[in-house]
C-alpha cells in the first residue's frame, strides 16, 4: 500500500506538469508538441502517456484501478526508457556532466509498477472496497463432506 501511495504520489505531480501545466511544467498542449517534434511520438501516443501518468497517479492515490494504472506507468516508463534515456546510461546526470539521463529512477519506477500489478492496491483502497461489494461481502466456504467407506 506504502509503496502505490508513494508511486501515486510522484506520478500525479508529473502527470499534473505535463497535463495542466502545475508545478512549472509545460502543461498538455505544449508537452504533447514536444513528444511529436522532439521524440516523434505521435499526438495519440503522447496523449496517452500524459494520461497515464496524470490519471495514473490519482487512481494509485484512491487505489482505483491499481493494477491497470501501475501498468500503464510502467508501460510509459518502459518507453521512457528505451527511445529516451538507454543512451545516456544507467546514471542520471546528478553532476551535469552527460548529455541526458541515465535510467536508474526508470527502473525504480518499474519495479515499484510491477510489485503493485503483482500485489494489487491493498487494504486501504477503493479496488478493495469495490471487491467486497461485489462479492456482497461474501466469502467462498468449501465444506469437505466425509465420504462413506465401503
Amino acid at each position: 500500500m506504502f509503496l502505490r501511495i508513494v508511486l501515486g504520489i510522484v506520478f500525479f505531480a508529473h502527470g499534473a506538469q505535463i497535463a495542466l501545466g502545475w508545478f512549472g511544467g509545460s502543461g498538455f498542449d505544449e508537452t504533447v508538441r514536444y513528444f511529436e517534434r522532439n521524440l516523434g511520438i505521435p499526438p495519440f501516443l503522447a496523449t496517452l502517456t500524459i494520461l497515464s501518468e496524470f490519471l495514473g497517479g490519482i487512481g494509485l492515490i484512491a487505489g482505483l484501478l491499481s493494477r491497470i494504472a501501475a501498468l500503464g506507468i510502467l508501460v510509459d516508463m518502459a518507453v521512457a526508457v528505451a527511445m529516451v534515456h538507454l543512451p545516456n546510461g544507467f546514471f542520471m546526470n546528478w553532476y551535469g556532466n552527460q548529455h541526458g539521463e541515465g535510467f536508474e529512477y526508470h527502473l525504480l519506477v518499474m519495479a515499484i509498477a510491477i510489485t503493485v500489478i503483482v500485489r494489487g492496491a491493498g487494504a486501504l483502497s477503493l479496488d478493495r472496497v469495490l471487491d467486497s461489494k461485489l462479492e456482497g461481502g461474501r466469502t467462498l466456504e468449501i465444506r469437505m463432506e466425509p465420504q462413506p467407506t465401503r
